[in-house]
């Protein structure tokens, strides 16, 4: 009877659970209509996001901001020798 018991309680605990999740589009269904005011937000945002664009600032060139930590003097990268040509044995080793 125990055994019973324990299994309408979880049925009866899961079932609401079960119904808690939303619905998911499946791959290849077609995408839902979207009403009139998702369009508007979606309009609304757009425009924000390049007003947002708009008050960024240039780069005015190249930012260090490590420089400070380095010193006044920027080093430059050393340059590499060039690699040495080495000739090819007169026979093939074996």
């Amino acid at each position: 009877m125990r055994i019973v018991t324990a299994i309408v309680t979880f049925a009866l605990l899961a079932g609401p659970a079960f119904a808690q999740t939303a619905p998911m589009q499946k791959y290849g269904d077609p995408d839902p209509e979207k009403s009139r005011n998702e369009i508007e937000a979606e309009k609304q945002a757009e425009r924000a996001y390049k007003r947002s664009l708009s008050n960024v600032p240039n780069a005015s060139g190249p930012v260090d901001p490590w420089g400070n930590v380095r010193g006044g003097e920027t080093q430059k990268a050393a340059a590499k020798p060039a690699p040495v040509k080495r000739s090819k044995p007169a026979t093939a080793p074996n």
